[in-house]
């Protein structure tokens, strides 16, 4: 409270001095001010006149920075406007220079013209008619001829669209002009009017080469060839901008027979418009590399063109293929649209583009889409088996999967790696494995750990519902997170007790970690060779995966916890709430250590009874 007093008590002053600002400055802005003058005159203040003068100047000061401020941003847009006028106007002062140089050098020539027809008017007409005689007497030179001529070659040339031969006249023009400046074998009017005949038809040839390679027919050798000549004639950006447009063009030409549609298959889709962008990429690529070598400018120019055509690519298959896929959770179809695009984008890693990150960058977000609604699916269909699951241990229904792939064992060995569980743990497991079967595909996307962690989730779910299935956990069901709402039909005997405890802890510790590594490239390569090692083992050498099975089991654990809990509670009070474990139990045993009992305790043998 005292500091806002404090400043409105500042602030005060500064308002009053800035509506006093033009007169406090007037003093200083007359013609007549004297510096020196006005210190001496404050000389005489006494030390609170001082002081006052000195907040006065303070306030006058802050005054101005805060006028200054106001005056800056109120301008701002005006300045910025004014430098790209600037700007602009420093270029057109440029142009009128060249221009201005150009017409210097016109006027120098037709001086020099000038000067040559003076010089000869001011010959006696004794030597004009003589120097008229001897010109009409004399024949021209055969460089004369040539000069006079060559304009005429060069139409022809062009007409006719001989390139080649129309380039290699101009390099001949070209190389007689600089002989002619120096020998002075040319007049100076023959030599401006063969340069300006030079200069005109190159233009010229320039268009005509744009025009030629703008033209949809115009392709393969004969675009390379027109692409080269104009990069000859010195416009190699241009030329290079050209090539580029041709070969988008041709791509768009071709794009127009492939019509996608809400039945046509997504991956056939991906395929056939992936081929098409990837081979224009891949054949600009090859035309600038034949044609511009490795120059940076042109290097980068491709880079970039290609880098927009795969953001246009990525596009359109996330409109077309992707974005359905990944909304009905189609992870399988959205993980073969990425593949065949990265097949293709791969390729061209050896032309020098690696625009592979960038297409895994425009997927991702519809990948992880799929992922999450694959992963929900998962859930909801585990807890829909789990409602009705009668908790019986039973061997797998059948050795096919739900998509009609083979399990990974081979039929000789299928008992060996079969295992009892009930029906929701059979499904769950079942989902697991196609799952796995998708996502293995996009581990070039790092998705690994999202991966896992989505399954974790599902998991801890699920053994959320085999805790709920235990008749002495109803009373604890608050305590239980994701369980929701959700119906779990109650294991009433210990028979379907142990069978939850044979759903989680044979998942946690064999199935889901041996489905698990095949997110791995190294198991991916050496998967047969490795499969037939203990998953434990195969555990070992992936941290990530390691923690993430530890978590699984600390997942059991909560269930062995709720089980054994109940149970301990059964086998130590009576079902009148009396203790089996009295004193005299334990007054009565036999205090001998030397004799060993191997026969279990009782408590074990009524628990082992019991089951």
């Amino acid at each position: 409270m005292a500091t806002a007093k404090a400043a409105r008590s500042r602030g005060t002053p500064v308002k009053e001095n800035g509506a006093k600002l033009e007169e406090g400055l007037t003093v200083f802005k007359s013609d007549k001010f004297d510096a020196d003058a006005y210190v001496q005159s404050k000389c005489t203040l006494n030390e609170k006149e001082i002081r006052q003068l000195c907040s006065y100047l303070l306030d006058l000061k802050k005054a101005s920075a805060e006028e200054m401020r106001r005056s800056v941003y109120a301008n701002y847009a005006a300045f910025i406007k004014t430098s790209k006028e600037i700007s602009d106007l420093e270029g057109e002062l440029l142009s009128i220079r060249n221009l201005l140089s150009t017409q210097a050098t016109l006027i120098h020539g037709l001086a020099d013209g000038v000067h040559i027809e003076s010089s000869s008017t001011n010959v006696p007409e004794d030597s004009t008619e003589n120097v008229l005689s001897d010109f009409e007497d004399r024949e021209p030179s055969d460089l004369e001829r040539w000069s006079v001529e060559f304009p005429d070659l060069l139409d022809v040339l062009l007409a006719e669209r001989r390139i080649d031969e129309a380039l290699a006249a101009l390099d001949e023009g070209e190389h007689v002009v600089a002989e002619s400046k120096e020998t002075k074998a040319l007049s100076t009017i023959l030599l401006a009017s063969l340069q300006t005949a030079i200069t005109d038809r190159r233009n010229k040839l320039a268009d005509q080469l744009a025009e030629s390679a703008c033209q949809p027919s115009t392709r393969g050798s004969e675009l390379r060839s027109a692409i080269s000549a104009l990069k000859k004639l010195g416009d190699g950006p241009r030329a290079h901008t050209l090539l580029l447009n041709a070969h988008f063009q041709r791509y768009r030409y071709n794009k127009q027979t492939l019509r996608p549609s809400s039945t046509s298959y997504g991956g056939a889709y991906t395929a056939a418009l992936s081929q098409l962008v990837f081979s224009a990429i891949a054949l600009a690529a090859s035309d600038s590399l034949a044609i511009f070598g490795k120059e940076p400018a042109y290097t980068s120019e491709l880079v970039m063109w290609a880098t927009k055509q795969v953001e246009a690519f990525a596009l359109l298959v996330k409109r077309h293929a992707l974005s359905s896929s990944a909304a009905a959770g189609g992870l399988r179809a959205a993980a073969e649209c990425v593949q065949i695009a990265l097949g293709h984008c791969s390729l061209l890693e050896a032309r020098g583009l690696a625009l592979c990150p960038t297409l895994l960058k425009l997927f991702r977000p519809s990948v992880e889409q799929a992922l999450e609604a694959n992963l929900k699916r998962i859930e909801e269909s585990t807890a829909a088996l789990a409602a009705a699951d009668d908790w019986v241990l039973t061997y797998p229904p059948t050795a096919t999967r739900q998509s009609g792939r083979l399990l990974s064992a081979s039929v000789g060995n299928t008992t060996a790696f079969q295992h009892r569980l009930t029906s929701s743990a059979h499904r769950f497991n079942l989902m697991v494995q196609d799952f796995f079967e998708d996502v293995g595909p996009l581990l070039s996307m790092q998705l690994g750990g999202q991966t896992l962690e989505g399954l974790f989730q599902v998991f801890n779910s699920y053994v959320n519902m085999l805790i709920k299935a235990l008749p002495g956990s109803m009373e604890d069901e608050a305590n239980f997170e994701d369980s929701g709402n959700k119906i779990v039909r109650l294991a009433e005997t210990e028979a379907q007790q142990i069978a939850l405890l044979a759903n989680a802890s044979l998942l946690a510790d064999e199935l889901l970690p041996r489905a698990a590594m095949k997110l791995s490239p190294l198991s991916q390569s050496h998967y047969k060779d490795d499969f037939q090692r203990r998953p434990t083992d195969r555990q070992n050498r992936h941290p990530e995966q390691r923690e993430w099975r530890r978590r699984l089991v600390s997942s059991v654990d909560r269930l062995k916890d709720t089980f054994c809990r109940q149970h301990a509670l059964d086998l130590i009070f009576t079902e009148e709430g009396d203790s089996h474990l009295t004193a005299d139990m334990y007054i009565n045993m036999d205090g001998n250590a030397d004799e060993i009992d191997w026969f279990p305790s009782l408590l074990f043998q009524v628990f082992c009874l019991q089951n």
